[in-house]
């Protein structure tokens, strides 16, 4: 890495901070994370990563952790008058999908959660450096790093900073970036964590009283006994304006609303106001400063995507920094992060503020709750870039008439036969190891910081034998899908499982159906075309980059040099070779 200058320095550890360090010093690049605070930051805000941010922590290596300290979400118990009347839970009809192995997030303490990943980042020798402070931020003349000042007065060079410092970012009001949106004054809520007399509350609902003048709303925190999250319409003065949260406060509106007296109530700690902003940064992006999760978003807390959409920013950013940082891809991949994730995030605020306004509907009736936030769009797994220049073979322009439309989103589930499409994520599904005859998923052979080529049919293994040739060492891995009834022997470079259920055949809609057309060249017997294939690349964020016939080696290649560079590695630190591309 040269004279041991940074590569990336991560402002902020909070769970975006916190994933995005991850995935970098697992690629090798030189990070480093700070936070202003001067103990761990603790805050009850985010209630635990969705479907697709478990994705995200399992390619990351925690997910067992999370989903241990976890619970799962709970059946939400709604109360008016102090009486129960109705009884939700919105996961009833979900199930796990062979796409999707998980079909709801989980339950867990934002600090806990905090706790597992700076372990995982321990094990890579960064640790947070708590009580450091960004005072300022200047691109150097030469365009080849930044220029970090801490509140001590000391300056380091660094090559690229990452602003996950929150709503408040001091790395987006240095850079100037305007915050756009609105504030709510008259949306207001208390919370913090509390602990209630033990067997006060039935631990396993969501217990939500919503009062014509008022709501309380307690569930449990997983991983404790007593502690409960609390949150509550606040209470106000005569003008009608909130007051401050207080444990004194928070006892009284639990007498007010619901059958348990205040003195119940504990203790309460980590007490905070929330008010509704829905605001979005300008850009993600300034020269070699980057914005990501709170600092580039906020939006209504309905439906808990704030924390999830900023570990998926994460996720987003972490690879093409590293393939950057490595010098196999130009500095322009870095371009793609705002293209792709700042429509996600309009479409957040949008989707957001629509389920917070269906909640605030929901809650006027007796049994309205917070059920009302839940849909499908809330897992992320939905989630994909179709409209992003990497969602395109080489060869293809733009339409004049193609707009992005990131609105357009399939939901899971949705899938047409033929899809996904280039920028959906990539299906789950579960398969066989053709080395070892396990059973395991395709997930697994994506996790890590590679990208995957995936071939299907037998006219594939031309292409996945030149690939790993041409990249066998240099993040990119091939895996072969075999179909149940191929025979032969299962080997070759890369690694290969059997699609023995079909389900990968089906997810990627490269399935070979029983009514082919037999006019074309097809082996009758197997029902296989013996001609053709499929290859497929998967981005290292689970994103399909490129689909293509077999015989379309050319985009595959092109592909690959876009983020890979020529493959095997050039000599030269990074920065040489980012200077040399620079010209």
């Amino acid at each position: 890495m040269g004279m041991g200058m940074t590569d990336v320095l991560v402002v902020g550890a909070g769970p975006t901070g916190l994933v995005l360090a991850c995935d970098l010093a697992r690629r090798g690049a030189a990070v480093r994370i700070v936070d202003r605070s001067p103990a761990p930051p603790r805050t009850s805000r985010a209630k635990g990563p969705n479907a697709r941010s478990l994705e995200i922590l399992d390619d990351l290596g925690v997910a067992d952790e999370v989903l241990a300290a976890g619970s799962d979400p709970l059946p939400m118990l709604k109360y008016r008058d102090r009486l129960p009347v109705a009884e939700t839970d919105p996961w009833a009809d979900s199930a796990p999908s062979p796409d999707a192995p998980y079909d709801r997030g989980r339950l867990i303490a934002q600090w806990r959660l905090e706790e597992i990943l700076r372990d995982r980042l321990a094990g890579y020798g960064v640790r947070v450096e708590l009580g450091r402070e960004v005072v300022g931020l200047t691109e150097a003349a030469d365009g080849r790093h930044v220029n970090v000042t801490f509140a001590e007065d000391r300056t380091e060079r660094v090559r690229y900073v990452v602003g996950c410092d929150g709503a408040h970012s001091s790395v987006r009001k240095l850079l100037g970036i305007g915050f756009e949106g609105t504030t709510a004054e008259d949306q207001v809520m208390v919370c913090g964590d509390v602990d209630l007399a033990e067997g006060a509350l039935d631990r396993t609902r969501w217990h939500q009283w919503f009062d014509e003048d008022g709501a309380v709303m307690l569930c449990p925190i997983p991983g404790t006994r007593t502690g409960w999250w609390f949150q509550a319409g606040p209470e106000r003065d005569v003008r009608g304006r909130p007051l401050a949260p207080t444990a004194d406060g928070f006892r009284r509106l639990l007498a007010r609303h619901t059958a348990l007296p205040g003195r119940a109530l504990t203790r309460a700690e980590l007490l905070s106001t929330y008010r509704v902003n829905v605001r979005m940064a300008d850009r993600f992006r300034a020269g070699r400063v980057f914005l990501a999760g709170d600092a580039a978003h906020v939006h209504a807390v309905a439906g808990g995507l704030g924390m999830n959409t900023g570990i998926q920013d994460a996720f987003n950013l972490g690879w093409k920094l590293g393939l950057v940082l490595a010098g196999h891809a130009g500095a322009e991949l870095l371009d793609t992060y705002e293209e792709e994730r700042l429509p996600v995030a309009t479409r957040t605020l949008d989707l957001t503020s629509e389920r917070l306004r269906a909640t605030l509907e929901a809650i006027r009736r007796p049994g309205g709750g917070l059920d009302a936030a839940i849909t499908l769009d809330t897992t992320g797994l939905g989630v994909g870039y179709r409209w992003s220049s990497l969602a395109r073979a080489h060869d293809e322009a733009p339409r004049p008439d193609e707009t992005p439309r990131p609105n357009e989103t399939p939901r899971p589930g949705d899938c047409l036969p033929g899809s996904p499409q280039p920028g959906d994520r990539a299906p789950d599904t579960p398969c066989v190891d053709a080395a070892t005859g396990a059973r395991t998923r395709l997930h697994r052979f994506f996790a890590g910081p590679r990208t995957t080529v995936l071939g299907f049919g037998p006219g594939s293994a031309a292409v996945l034998r030149e690939v790993a040739a041409a990249y066998g060492d240099t993040g990119v891995r091939t895996c072969r899908v075999y179909a149940p009834y191929e025979g032969g022997a299962r080997s070759g470079p890369g690694t290969a499982v059997v699609d023995d259920e079909g389900h990968a055949a089906a997810a990627y809609g490269t399935g070979a159906s029983d009514d082919r057309d037999t006019e074309t060249d097809t082996d009758t017997r197997t029902g296989t075309d013996t001609a053709t294939g499929t290859v497929i690349v998967v981005r290292p964020d689970h994103h399909l980059g490129l689909s293509a016939p077999a015989d379309d080696a050319g985009s595959v290649h092109a592909y690959l040099r876009r983020l890979h560079g020529a493959g095997r590695p050039r000599n030269g630190s990074p920065a040489l070779v980012d200077a040399a591309r620079k010209g």
